[in-house]
């Protein structure tokens, strides 16, 4: 059943016993999510954390365009106090997943600080006298998924049996040690524009499929950068010292999948299935069937988080492109993707209990969760449950900011979100723009909803079989 469907406490505590799902609910979500937590030296006003998502509307040279900017400023609408940057930068042209995805060079540090200041004005329509959100930039490479003119052109940590085929990466070549060296030189220079242009913190972007994330499963890479634990994170403590000595005093933060799972095609009647019943070593966090979660790993990379003074971290889990139910779970898969393999509730669970045992077993991080939007009206009551057991610090909110950025502060101050700008997860923020489109909520936001793209959706989606 879905949840837009359950229309009261009673009927969604009732389905989630049915499905064997375990989720917190607190009766008072204001007064736990407007609790403040010192990080980075500051003292942050409550426990709402905007996510960083990709944009499909910058433009071809990787500049902000008024689409970005109006973002942006609706991003500090909602009043959070941690704003993870709009959306991931690319620290390289070449490393852009698609064509219109910003990127970051020194001629980025004017584009970068009217974008920060639209974000604090919007916070500051949202908060009057408030104190500032900490804000933080995305930094990534695509790696494997750069489409930076609309084709693939696949930059590869490691061969893959599964992934390979999936982005035309026959004759793509692994990147070399020394091709990775370069790389984090121009992390540590994306991070210096960062600070130039105000931002309080960057993050070394670890999750999802990109470059960084499937280092951390390169057992079978040779050289300095794969094998043994030391080596694929070797990438990750380099990188850090390296922005630590051109950006000083720029904090650090890490969006990490904890966990990933084999890939998922669609099987019988649509539904998501494991593209091989092999066993699959190359899930980071995985325990080898490419279904189950080890954290053993992932707990010592949180470890090296601490030794290295990295306190901020985002949970996140799999990548969209392959595993998109672990990480954003939704009832309505993108017109090319699948429909979940289970109730989706039951990814969301899987998550924060994920979440919590980081949380738990490393007191020297600050903790985001994510992966909430799909709980839509149940949202706040497990949010700020999961904040009082200590199963997270901050409560991520993502793709749901773009239908509805006022609902946190909404939350913060005791009223009930309005069901009708609730995000359904319907995942054409998702299909618009593997059709090429510009991204957005085009089911309720009414500025693209009345925007010529959303035919060109409607027809997109009909077209797959999905309208």
């Amino acid at each position: 059943m879905q949840v837009r469907k359950l229309r009261d406490q009673e009927a969604f505590a009732a389905h989630l016993a049915a499905i064997g799902a375990v989720l917190p609910l607190h009766s008072d979500p204001a007064a736990v999510l407007g609790r403040s937590i010192e990080l980075a030296g500051r003292t942050l006003a409550n426990r709402w954390a905007v996510l960083p998502m990709e944009g499909w509307d910058g433009t071809r040279d990787g500049r902000p365009t008024d689409l970005v900017r109006r973002r942006w400023r609706r991003f500090g609408h909602s009043g959070a106090a941690l704003v993870w940057g709009g959306e991931a930068v690319a620290v390289r042209s070449e490393g852009r997943a698609n064509p219109r995805q910003l990127s970051i060079g020194p001629e980025s540090i004017g584009d970068l600080t009217a974008l920060r200041a639209e974000l604090v004005a919007g916070h500051a329509e949202a908060t009057g006298d408030g104190p500032a959100p900490l804000v933080g930039l995305q930094l990534t490479h695509s790696g494997r998924w750069s489409r930076p003119t609309g084709s693939p052109a696949p930059q590869l940590a490691y061969r893959h049996p599964l992934l390979d085929a999936a982005v035309n990466a026959t004759d793509a070549q692994v990147v070399t040690d020394g091709w990775l060296d370069d790389l984090i030189g121009a992390y540590a220079a994306a991070a210096r524009v960062a600070r130039e242009a105000g931002f309080d913190f960057v993050d070394v972007k670890h999750c999802h499929g990109y470059l960084l994330h499937e280092l951390l499963s390169a057992r079978e890479r040779p050289g300095r950068y794969g094998g043994d634990l030391a080596g694929r994170t070797r990438f990750l403590a380099v990188a850090v010292a390296a922005i630590r000595r051109d950006a000083p005093g720029l904090q650090i933060g890490v969006r990490l999948s904890a966990f990933d799972v084999v890939p998922h095609v669609a099987g019988a009647g649509g539904r998501g299935v494991p593209a091989t019943g092999e066993p699959y070593p190359y899930a980071f966090g995985g325990d080898g069937t490419g279904l189950g979660v080890d954290l053993a790993e992932v707990h010592a990379l949180c470890a090296l988080l601490t030794e290295l003074d990295v306190r901020l971290v985002s949970v996140t889990a799999g990548s969209p492109y392959y595993s998109p139910h672990v990480q954003r779970p939704a009832y309505f898969p993108p017109s090319d993707g699948y429909l979940p393999p289970r109730d989706p509730l039951l990814e969301v669970a899987r998550l924060l209990d994920v979440t919590a045992e980081i949380t738990r077993a490393h007191p020297g991080l600050t903790v985001v969760a994510s992966g909430l939007s799909y709980l839509q009206e149940w949202m706040p009551v497990v949010a700020a449950a999961v904040v009082a057991q200590g199963g997270a610090h901050l409560i991520g909110y993502g793709r749901g900011v773009l239908s509805y950025p006022e609902l946190p502060a909404e939350v913060l101050a005791g009223h009930t979100p309005e069901r009708a700008r609730l995000c359904r997860t319907f995942s054409d923020c998702t299909t618009a723009p593997r059709n090429g489109l510009i991204s957005g909520c085009y089911p309720l936001d009414p500025y693209y909803k009345s925007r010529p793209e959303r035919l060109e959706l409607t027809a997109a989606k009909r077209a797959a079989g999905s309208g």
